[in-house]
């Protein structure tokens, strides 16, 4: 997750802080807080990814065998199996039929500090509705033929400098960046939805890549880690403007992740119990509707993400589809580069 401040531990509120160490202990805080793609993230998500551990096991570390004889698993270990319900319709018209119910109407509630573009990047604007909304967006070296363009959307609920800096590969290889800032965060108009507004947002921002002089509009592809991961797949499964969609440690089922997320019903603002709510917010409930390539990647330290991703790949594969879920050896962190460099040979591909 990226996002907010990338100093450690500055984005947390006291009160959250003891919360971490009530979780995992005073002598991981530091270790938590030191890494740099969780520093600034969510403190929903952080606690999904705390809870899915055993308190023993430090972040990044693979947990010793849980097992017991007959291969059973012991009943304080979470299996992590999928509970969504999957559904046999289309993302783009189900979401047409469906209006989410906030139980609160307000900003994200991540943590965030004002940030200026760096040099060689430029603030944009564009309209998502009725809302008017941030983004950033690289201005290519050299040369005057477009180039294609990808949407690269932030981990966590808020944009921070790091976030940006995570999709350097993407312009390094040639590709014109985009980022938006989406409704509610970095003190934006609009309300957080969690997944589900915000698609609207990213198909507005789409729409403003497209527009950039220097973008080739029929070249997009469209790429995230951690929470942009999950919306750029349901992105990619209402429009078919993208080329290809790349996720890196996303959550295709949010049934799963509230569950385990312990601050899941004062953060996520609808009713958590609903699940519709949640099926229209998980891609693996709308498996059959990618309407591009897509490749699923997600971390060898990351046993919370596999078999949700495995079974969102195995689905839309027997519906004739593209879409492949990968395993790249890192952690929430630290497989995010390899996975990146992975969807760049994917993309040039497509």
């Amino acid at each position: 997750m990226g996002g907010g401040n990338n100093q450690p531990g500055t984005s947390y509120s006291i009160f959250t802080s003891f919360l971490l160490i009530e979780i995992t202990g005073l002598d991981k805080i530091e270790e938590i807080f030191m890494n740099r793609s969780v520093a600034g993230a969510s403190v929903l998500l952080i606690f999904a990814l705390l809870l899915a551990r055993s308190p023993a096991t430090p972040l990044g570390c693979r947990q010793q065998d849980q097992s017991v004889p007959g291969g059973k698993q012991k009943a304080d270990v979470p299996s992590f199996a999928p509970l969504v319900e999957v559904q046999h319709g289309d993302y783009a018209d189900a979401r047409r039929g469906f209006r989410t119910q906030l139980l609160r109407v307000a900003p994200s509630p991540q943590p965030w500090e004002p940030v200026r573009p760096p040099t060689g990047v430029i603030e944009v604007e564009y309209l998502s509705g009725k809302v008017r909304l941030k983004a950033w967006v690289n201005l290519p070296k050299g040369g005057d033929s477009k180039r294609a363009g990808v949407l690269f959307l932030h981990g966590g609920f808020a944009f921070g400098l790091e976030d940006w800096e995570t999709s350097q590969p993407f312009r390094d290889a040639g590709y014109v960046v985009l980022t938006p800032i989406l409704r509610g965060e970095n003190g934006q108009p609009g309300a957080f939805t969690f997944f589900y507004d915000e698609v609207d947002d990213v198909l507005a921002a789409a729409e403003c890549l497209s527009q950039q002089p220097y973008v080739d509009a029929e070249r997009l592809f469209i790429a995230g880690p951690s929470a942009g991961g999950t919306l750029a797949l349901l992105a990619a499964m209402v429009s078919t403007r993208f080329h290809g969609v790349a996720s890196f440690s996303a959550t295709p089922d949010q049934v799963l992740f509230c569950k385990y997320a312990k601050n899941a019903s004062r953060d996520v603002p609808i009713d958590i119990t609903n699940m519709r709510e949640l099926q229209m917010r998980s891609p693996l409930a709308y498996a059959m509707s990618f309407k591009c390539p897509a490749r699923v990647f997600y971390g060898s330290l990351e046993p919370e993400w596999k078999q949700t991703s495995q079974l969102m790949a195995d689905l839309a594969r027997k519906h004739g589809l593209d879409v492949e879920a990968v395993e790249v050896e890192g952690d929430h962190s630290t497989s995010v580069r390899p996975a990146i460099d992975r969807a760049i040979a994917f993309f040039r591909d497509k």
